[in-house]
């Protein structure tokens, strides 16, 4: 069996594919919005395996304007039926031969798929990072407590170019983080469907932006929740408690809107931050390995 192109008129059977296995991996991109409209482009190049006139293994590289401008690509799916190192070689060398002006390509494996784990080790992968998933019951929400001369609103139309010079100050250094942000960005994930109103919020010192959060609708465990992330605060402003006031403010928005569940995700080198959330009532459930491969 050989990978091949996915074609137009396989299209809906692909998007099929990831909802029938999204539950097997890291589902961060194959949400329904995700798949309903889905593409085979330059942007998100696709291949697929059949047996029998059916799709059996596919593998979808995304490779947009913000990963390629980090010079990496992400999968959105590498999955196969068929339990075979060769299936996923060969869905592989497709991927890598139109990857080719990346420096690597990166998959994140929940740590409850170790079948999946060793493959991808197989084809030289490699680990960069472990990432754990926290959920928040929202049983009690802490009231905010700003520093004097701090206040928190929603960010307005103006703000754009402030949130990501606060964002990518701020994560300069963060371990996986590809590429700086832009407005346009910004922007577009404020039109996607998950984008709740009033959700992104900034904390000022006196008028000056210097921090920032966002919540956005997701799911956990098949139910509503509100995903936070990310938190960043400009680093002449960090140690002094601002990001624990951004993180209640985000969970007291979430607690308005009646969200039973909040989730969001830390890197395992970053304890600050998880000792942080684990004081804020979180409580880690699951995790995934960020593996990548260097071309």
């Amino acid at each position: 069996m050989k990978a091949e192109r996915l074609n137009t008129c396989d299209s809906k059977e692909f998007s099929s594919y990831c909802i029938k296995h999204r539950n097997e991996v890291d589902d961060s991109f194959l949400y329904d919005h995700h798949l309903k409209n889905f593409k085979a482009d330059e942007e998100n190049p696709t291949f697929i395996v059949k047996d029998e006139g059916r799709i059996v293994a596919a593998a979808s590289l995304i490779m947009d304007d913000y990963h390629k401008r980090g010079g990496s690509g992400r999968f959105r799916i590498f999955h196969s039926e068929i339990q075979d190192i060769a299936i996923y070689s060969s869905l592989l060398k497709e991927v890598l031969k139109v990857a080719k002006e990346l420096k690597k390509v990166s998959i994140f494996i929940p740590f409850v798929n170790k079948e999946m784990e060793e493959y991808v080790e197989k084809l030289h992968f490699t680990i960069d990072r472990y990432i754990f998933l926290l959920v928040n019951d929202m049983a009690e929400v802490s009231a905010i407590n700003l520093p004097e001369g701090y206040s928190i609103r929603a960010m307005e139309p103006g703000d754009l170019e402030d949130w990501c010079i606060i964002r990518n100050e701020a994560f300069a250094r963060l371990k996986g983080n590809s590429a700086p942000i832009t407005p346009e960005m910004v922007q577009k994930n404020m039109e996607q469907p998950e984008y709740l109103e009033g959700g992104y919020m900034l904390i000022l010192k006196g008028d000056k932006p210097v921090g920032l959060i966002r919540g956005e609708n997701d799911e956990y465990d098949g139910a509503p929740a509100i995903y936070i992330g990310p938190i960043a605060v400009l680093p002449a402003y960090q140690g002094k408690g601002l990001g624990r006031q951004l993180l209640r403010a985000a969970l007291q928005f979430a607690d308005n809107l009646e969200y039973k569940k909040a989730v969001l995700c830390v890197n395992a080198d970053n304890e600050r931050a998880k000792e942080l959330y684990l004081q804020e009532g979180f409580n880690q459930t699951e995790g995934v390995t960020a593996y990548e491969l260097y071309l």
